[in-house]
This record gives C-alpha cells, sequence and structure tokens, in this order.
C-alpha cells in the first residue's frame, strides 16, 4: 500500500447510513458530558425556564432533593446531541418524533450522563426512496450508573449512496 501523502485517503466523519444499522445494537457515546451549574443556569435561562428547582438554591434547599437539579431538557439534549457523532451525523434527514419520554431520577450539578442508544427498527421508507424510518432508544445513566432519563427517538435517515462502500 502507498502512504504517500499524494496517495493517503481521505476519510469524512460521519454517522452511519440506515442500511449498516443492527437492531438489537447497542452504542455506547463517550466521552459521558459531566453536568454543571453554568451549564444548568444558561440552558434554563435561554429556554425560559425560570424553575426556581434549577435557578435558587435556597428554595430548592427547602425542597425534597436538597438542592436544585439540572433542567431535564438540557439533560434530554444532551442524551440525544452525544448520539450524533456516532449514529446520524451526515446521514440524518429529519427527526420525526420523541416519546415515552422519563426521567426516573434526577441529574445534579457534578453527575456526568453517559448515554447508550439501541437500534430498536429500521424500515424503508415507502413515499422517500433512498431513506429508511429508524426508531431508536436512548437511556442517559449517571456515573453511578442509575438511569436519569429515556426516550424514545423516531428519525428519517439516509441509506447508503449508491456506489458507496459500508465501511
Amino acid at each position: 500500500m502507498d502512504t504517500t501523502p499524494d496517495s493517503a485517503p481521505v476519510i469524512d466523519q460521519r454517522g452511519l447510513y440506515a442500511d449498516e444499522l443492527v437492531i438489537g445494537a447497542r452504542y455506547r457515546h463517550r466521552p459521558g458530558r459531566t453536568a454543571t451549574e453554568a451549564d444548568n443556569t444558561l440552558f434554563s435561562s435561554l429556554t425560559m425556564n425560570t424553575q426556581a428547582l434549577h435557578l435558587d438554591a435556597a428554595y430548592s434547599a427547602a425542597h425534597p432533593f436538597g438542592e436544585r437539579l439540572m433542567n431535564s431538557m438540557w439533560t434530554l439534549a444532551t442524551m440525544v446531541g452525544a448520539s450524533v457523532a456516532q449514529i446520524t451525523q451526515g446521514t440524518l434527514v429529519a427527526q420525526l418524533g420523541l416519546t415515552d419520554v422519563a426521567f426516573p431520577a434526577p441529574l445534579h450539578h457534578g453527575d456526568t450522563l453517559y448515554t447508550e442508544t439501541e437500534i430498536r427498527s429500521v424500515r424503508s421508507s415507502a413515499s422517500r426512496p433512498g431513506q429508511s424510518v429508524v426508531t431508536m432508544g436512548h437511556t442517559g445513566r449517571n456515573q453511578e450508573d442509575t438511569v436519569v432519563a429515556v426516550a424514545t427517538r423516531t428519525v428519517l435517515m439516509w441509506s447508503t449512496p449508491p456506489g458507496e462502500v459500508h465501511r
């Protein structure tokens, strides 16, 4: 193999095409993301969520968790975002929906969110040639392996373009 710079391959970073996905496969997305007070304050402010449980330390101290909690929408967005590079980067056509979203335990400042995605179904689109509808389940856990968020996500993805070889 010629390894001179002129002959070296150019490799574009991308996710997977729909036909490369395996039903039941689980993708562990690393690195994890440690949640900070700044993340919580900025996200809550940007989204106009003024819930005192996210912003007011004194108020939160007097409530059951005893401290501010990470905004659950930050947790959801970060969990989905963690999957992009590995699964949908450059291969997503559209996000179709999120269902079965739940937050069984809170995420706190200083917790690290680790995300895993399981491919649940892949079917060719009847109306969009070269595209498939993919359903996946996202699970977010903290550093103690406690599930803090789950969601089912349905997306429209490209299949491998004609002439392109799978990796």
